[in-house]
């Protein structure tokens, strides 16, 4: 895909970043012992930038797309696909507010076994989640947006975005 407007661009480069955070969670998780995985600082650090990432880029992102986009897209037509991104984001949501303080803990060295697993099963079910829902965004949203905003529009919205 061709990216020409500045906040498609912005948009695409978050969900690379989320995509490659997200891969070496779902690795990690994966391959972690269900016990005592609260002593491997790795683990810690990655839930650490896991907690971050839905702090910051899960409801930021969201918000933003739903505010600005999703509307521009069912006045011009595009209500469907708006409306399934917006479903995919309140499930997204509702996991990600379960793990936060998981992964908060995880981060700290407060999570014992119980919560290790927990924190793993939901990590791997976020990854599928948010993984799929960058898919659409990626081969639908974007694409839309490339031909429906004006230069004036996307120069608004990208500077927008980023003062956020």
């Amino acid at each position: 895909m061709n990216l020409t407007r500045q906040t498609v661009r912005a948009l695409h480069d978050e969900h690379r970043a989320n995509l490659d955070l997200l891969g070496r969670v779902e690795l990690a998780f994966t391959r972690a012992p269900r016990r005592d995985a609260g002593r491997d600082a790795g683990l810690a650090t990655l839930a650490g930038a896991l907690e971050r990432q839905i702090a910051q880029d899960v409801e930021r992102h969201f918000e933003f797309e739903e505010k600005e986009l999703f509307s521009r897209l069912v006045d011009a037509g595009d209500g469907v696909i708006a409306s399934v991104l917006a479903e995919e984001h309140a499930a997204i949501r509702d996991l990600a507010a379960e793990l936060r303080p998981l992964a908060r803990a995880a981060a700290a060295g407060m999570l014992d076994d119980a919560g290790w697993a927990a924190l793993a099963d939901g990590a791997q079910e976020l990854a599928e989640r948010q993984v799929a829902h960058i898919q659409k965004e990626e081969m639908a949203l974007l694409p839309m947006l490339e031909h429906l905003l004006d230069d004036d529009t996307d120069r608004r919205l990208a500077l927008g975005y980023a003062a956020a």
